[in-house]
C-alpha cells in the first residue's frame, strides 16, 4: 500500500516541508479553481470570467463588482479545518514538519494549529488601506456595504495576490530556503500548473518527493511516490 510507504518515509524524516494548493481545502467544502466542479468551470452566468474578476486591473476599474464577487465566491466563513490540516499541524507539533507552504488564502492551516505557515497568495483575513496602510480584519470587509473604505477615506484591498500581481519575494525566498533544506517534501492538493508557485518543487534536492492529488500532475514522473486520492483521507490514515 502506498500509504504504508508514505508512513515509513515520514517516520524516517526529520525535516519535512509541505506544499499545498486548493485541493487541501476542498474537503472543507471550499471549491477549488480548475477541477470539473471548480470555480472556473462553474455553471453560473458570471458577467465576466472569474479570472478577470480576480485580476488587479479589474479591482482597480470595477472595484464594486470585484467586491461583490470576492465576498460571494472567495470567502467561506463557515469552513473548518479538515483531516489534512490537522494531520499537518500534528506533524509540526511532533517536530517532523518544519513548514507549510500554501497557495490557499483561507487561514485553515492556522485554525488547525499550524504555526509556520507561508501564505504565498496572502490571506482573506488580512486587509489594508491602500492610502494609509491601516490593517482591517475580515469582519470589516464582510460587514461593509459596497466598497470598503478606511476611516481616512482610502480604498481597502484584501491582502491576496490577484492576477497580474507578483508574489512577495521575501515570502518566496523563505519558502525556497525551507524546500532546499528539506529531507522530505510532500506536495498535496495542487495541479502544479500555476507559476511561479508550482516551480518551487524544482528546488527540492532530496529523494523523498511525495505527490498527493486527486488527478495527475506534470511532476508525477519526477516524484518518488505518487498517491491519487483525497489528501485529508490519506494523511489521516498515515497518522492512525
Amino acid at each position: 500500500m502506498n500509504t504504508d510507504i508514505l508512513k515509513k518515509l515520514i517516520g524516517d524524516s526529520g525535516n519535512i516541508v509541505f506544499f499545498g494548493g486548493a485541493g487541501v481545502s476542498t474537503e472543507s467544502d471550499i471549491p477549488d479553481f480548475r477541477s470539473s466542479t471548480g470555480l472556473y468551470n462553474s455553471k453560473e452566468n458570471f458577467r465576466y470570467p472569474p479570472e478577470k474578476m480576480l485580476s488587479h486591473s479589474f479591482f482597480v476599474s470595477h472595484t464594486g463588482e470585484f467586491y461583490d464577487f470576492y465576498r460571494n465566491r472567495m470567502i467561506y466563513r463557515e469552513a473548518k479545518p479538515n483531516n489534512a490540516h490537522y494531520a499537518l499541524a500534528r506533524l509540526e507539533e511532533e517536530g517532523k514538519l518544519k513548514a507549510v507552504i500554501t497557495q490557499n488564502v483561507d487561514g485553515l492551516h492556522q485554525m488547525a494549529g499550524s504555526r509556520e505557515v507561508l501564505e504565498l497568495h496572502g490571506s482573506v483575513h488580512r486587509n489594508y488601506c491602500m492610502k494609509c496602510h491601516k490593517f482591517y480584519g475580515l469582519d470589516y470587509i464582510m460587514n461593509s456595504t459596497d466598497i470598503p473604505r478606511c476611516e481616512c477615506g482610502g480604498l481597502i484591498k484584501p491582502d491576496v495576490v490577484l492576477y497580474e500581481e507578483g508574489l512577495d519575494m521575501e515570502m518566496l525566498n523563505k519558502a525556497i530556503s525551507y524546500i532546499k533544506n528539506a529531507d522530505m517534501m510532500i506536495v498535496g492538493g495542487t495541479s502544479l500548473t500555476v507559476y511561479p508557485a508550482a516551480g518551487l518543487i524544482q528546488y527540492y534536492m532530496g529523494n523523498k518527493l511525495v505527490l498527493i492529488n486527486s488527478s495527475e500532475t506534470p511532476y508525477d514522473r519526477s516524484a518518488d511516490l505518487v498517491i491519487n486520492g483525497k489528501i485529508g483521507e490519506i494523511l489521516k490514515q498515515i497518522l492512525e
